[in-house]
């Protein structure tokens, strides 16, 4: 079985670099829908053949839920203010690389947020739910970024809870109901950042989730009313993986991931979080009160990534007394002072974390499993629902597709090559 799995995606990837830059968009779409471990692929050509036709994915043959995509102002929802939204507040391009794109407008005006979604009543335990220990996900979208940093695509609904100027005399308060999602940066604008969420909530004590990946690669800004040929030659391909089997969740950028990291990471805003999550575990780990440790912080929210062996071990000094020696692993970069004994032995006195890696990131969690519709979010393209309500990413988007697994390398960098 495992052969005949390996054979097709061989057939899958020698297609896909066959079709590279001749194929037509039904046959990109066919290779788009041939991966295996697809969930949902849209295109924004398939439509509902009656009714409203709404927007709907590919799916697997023999799947009946089509995920149509309903236009949604999130603020009118949850506020209470601005206007309705309608398939009519998403601009069509004509073209891109399946056909069509949608474009996701600088709005002006602070009310109107609007988004497309498949509504939690129609998604909750169906195969776009991904959730739970032992899942991984893929999220692909082939977009043109034009401005912004937040979400593309997938389940994060940043919840409506946190107390700030933007959430006064909010209608519908709402914890956060994070799952699995795609970004355009965040920290690192323009990068592939992937999010996940084992809580659905916040990390590390942070009001905010701090779990995310950037790609070493940045996506170009390109004005979403350039000329045609300069848009033609302006699709990227954004990505992000996580893969339970290794706890990593990386970025992907036109199929690259690159290795990405974070010095200092006690002096970055939001990543400081993790840099205590990281102490506090470490002064845990020891016997006795440690200076600096805090008794109260939550044992399940320490974030210790594995240091079995050192990639590269630097002494930084030496003297008769002590050594100063700063070790990579895998996650992680750590400066350790070490007292000598009598006899030459080596007992660590201190450490300090100097280095986090962004890419890939390690996860060691399962994936926010909501135990009922009630508690979970929706899947939405171009925006999340989020307190702050900024405008978020800008751009066009050609395409967005999901899997229940972690795509390789090889896959993504033939993903890619479609947009081209």
């Amino acid at each position: 079985m495992m052969a005949h799995h390996t054979f097709f995606q061989f057939l899958c990837l020698t297609t896909f670099i066959a079709l590279a830059g001749t194929a037509t968009a039904a046959e990109k779409v066919d290779s788009v829908v041939s991966v295996p471990g697809l969930v949902a692929f849209w295109d924004f050509v398939e439509r509902e053949p009656e009714g409203e036709k709404r927007f709907i994915a590919h799916v697997p043959e023999g799947a009946s839920n089509r995920y149509p995509l309903d236009a949604a102002n999130y603020v009118k929802s949850l506020w209470g203010k601005g206007p309705a939204a309608t398939y009519a507040d998403f601009p069509l391009l004509g073209r891109g690389p399946f056909g069509e794109a949608i474009q996701i407008v600088k709005e002006t005006n602070p009310d109107f947020r609007p988004f497309l979604s498949v509504p939690r009543s129609r998604l909750h335990d169906s195969p776009l739910d991904i959730k739970g220990e032992g899942k991984s996900v893929t999220v692909v979208v082939w977009a043109i970024r034009e401005s912004g940093n937040h979400a593309l695509a997938g389940i994060w609904h940043e919840g409506t809870d946190l107390k700030q100027n933007e959430t006064v005399g909010i209608r519908k308060v709402e914890r956060g109901q994070r799952q699995y999602a795609l970004f355009a940066g965040l920290n690192k604008t323009g990068s592939a950042c992937g999010h996940v969420s084992e809580n659905g909530a916040s990390s590390f004590l942070n009001k905010y989730a701090l779990h995310k990946c950037n790609s070493l690669g940045l996506s170009k800004a390109v004005p979403s009313d350039a000329p045609a040929e300069v848009l033609d030659a302006s699709w990227e391909c954004f990505a992000m993986t996580f893969d339970h089997s290794k706890d990593e969740l990386t970025g992907w950028l036109n199929g690259v991931s690159g290795d990405r990291w974070l010095e200092n990471p006690k002096k970055n805003g939001l990543i400081s979080s993790a840099y205590n999550a990281y102490m506090q575990g470490h002064y845990h780990s020891l016997p006795g009160l440690q200076e600096g440790e805090d008794e109260n912080f939550p044992a399940h929210q320490y974030y210790n990534p594995p240091e079995d062996e050192p990639v590269t071990t630097e002494v930084l000094k030496e003297t008769d007394s002590y050594r100063i020696e700063k070790r990579e692993y895998p996650f992680t970069k750590i400066e350790i002072v070490f007292r000598k004994r009598s006899k030459g032995e080596l007992t660590e006195v201190s450490r300090d974390l100097v280095a986090l890696r962004l890419n890939p990131w390690w996860y060691p969690h399962g994936i926010y499993e909501p135990r009922d519709d009630g508690t979970g979010g929706p899947f939405t393209i171009g925006r999340v629902i989020h307190s702050a309500k900024s405008v978020g990413f800008t751009g066009w988007i050609g395409g967005v597709a999901v899997y229940d697994r972690a795509l390789s390398g090889k896959e993504l960098e033939a993903l890619s090559r479609l947009s081209k």
